[in-house]
């Protein structure tokens, strides 16, 4: 698929904001795509580890927030939730005649000009402070200290959070999902403009393996315990790539049918979604990249319907769903599945109307929509 390039560029005095820059996930991907289209632009942030995230940041103008300078916050710098707020208002963007926040907590609540244009890529409001809050109260780590203090946290948090959604000229949501949540938090409409997804990397091959596969970050919510206990159930292959504190648990449960392979290189995730059975997604996630990288390997997904995944995934044509989030169901979907009915052809190319190509087009093509009828008001 052919995606036209964006109009001539603009020269615009523009800033980047985001949370915070401490891994690499599906929004620092997103912001990487965005300084492509911006590329003078400084990268605002209340946090920032060169150390865990992709090289390429290294040489880009950062600023972090006075956070950066706390003990620990480089490594742990959810313990300062409370300052997040304060911190992302210090930033003085009065040069800027257009601010870009990628945001799914704070870096929305930049303070600017009124001439200037503020347009956010909102990956979700904040999961803690909305929808997941009594998850989150309620979490395995929160101790009875902290279950009491939370809730007067959290008030204060979603007083400041739609507080400061007020501060957004235009949001733009990764998906119809997060689009909905916006407007029942913020009463706030959003552009639907999917994340991107580097297609091209992936390939499908002729040959299949006889394994399910996972790759995800190994915390509660991704519930990737379902598709070990059901495949445990099943006594059929499965192999999890991905780390995080619930690996030591998740081992635990693993059958012998189960392969726990932790971090591994881009080249052997390549290898794997093109090889595997199908690619297991029981988790609820806003968008979610992962599925549809296994789909640009041809493969099918077989996933929790509910969410983003509705966006990507088309019921019979590229993969299947199980609509209760428990192993059960799970179990009564891979039970059936038959991988060979599903066209690999088909399934790659549903995932090319993802391309990184497409994004970087549609939100430049919006951007510089915007900025038009915003200049035209402060002309």
């Amino acid at each position: 698929m052919e995606i036209p390039a964006p109009k001539g560029r603009v020269n615009l005095k523009t800033a980047i904001i985001t949370d915070w820059l401490t891994q690499m996930g599906g929004a620092e991907r997103v912001l990487l795509c965005i300084k492509e289209l911006f590329p003078d632009a400084p990268i605002f942030t209340t946090v920032y580890n060169p150390d865990t995230v992709d090289p390429v940041f290294h040489s880009m103008d950062i600023r972090p927030s006075f956070i950066q300078k706390l003990p620990g916050a480089k490594n742990g710098y959810q313990k300062f939730l409370p300052l997040m707020p304060t911190a992302i208002e210090q930033f003085d963007l009065t040069e800027f005649d257009l601010v870009i926040s990628s945001s799914s907590s704070v870096a929305k609540g930049v303070l600017t000009r009124a001439n200037t244009l503020h347009i956010c890529y909102c990956h979700t409001p904040m999961r803690y402070a909305w929808d997941f809050y009594h998850e989150y109260l309620n979490g395995p780590d929160v101790g009875t200290l902290k279950r009491k203090l939370i809730p007067w946290l959290m008030n204060y948090i979603r007083m400041w959070d739609r507080l400061s959604a007020d501060r957004v000229d235009f949001f733009i949501a990764n998906s119809r999902n997060v689009a909905d949540r916006i407007r029942k938090h913020y009463r706030r409409e959003a552009e639907v403009i999917h994340p991107p997804v580097e297609t091209s990397y992936f390939t499908p091959v002729n040959e299949t393996g006889n394994f399910f596969l996972v790759v995800s970050r190994l915390v509660p919510y991704k519930r990737v315990d379902l598709a070990i206990k059901a495949c445990n159930q099943l006594g059929v292959p499965l192999r999890v790539i991905g780390t995080g504190p619930e690996m030591d648990r998740l081992k635990a449960m693993a059958g012998p049918t189960v392969k726990m392979m932790g971090r591994v290189s881009d080249k052997e995730v390549k290898w794997h979604y093109a090889r595997c059975r199908a690619f297991l997604f029981p988790g609820e996630e806003d968008f979610g990249i992962t599925p549809l990288e296994a789909q640009a390997s041809g493969r099918p997904v077989i996933a929790y319907g509910r969410g983003g995944v509705l966006e990507t995934v088309v019921q019979d044509i590229t993969g299947a769903f199980f609509f209760e989030q428990t192993a059960d169901a799970l179990v009564e979907v891979l039970h059936g599945f038959d991988h060979a009915g599903y066209d690999p052809h088909a399934i790659r190319q549903h995932a090319l109307n993802f391309d990184t190509a497409k994004f970087q087009h549609d939100f430049y093509e919006y951007v510089m929509q915007k900025y038009e009828e915003h200049r035209s008001i402060f002309s």
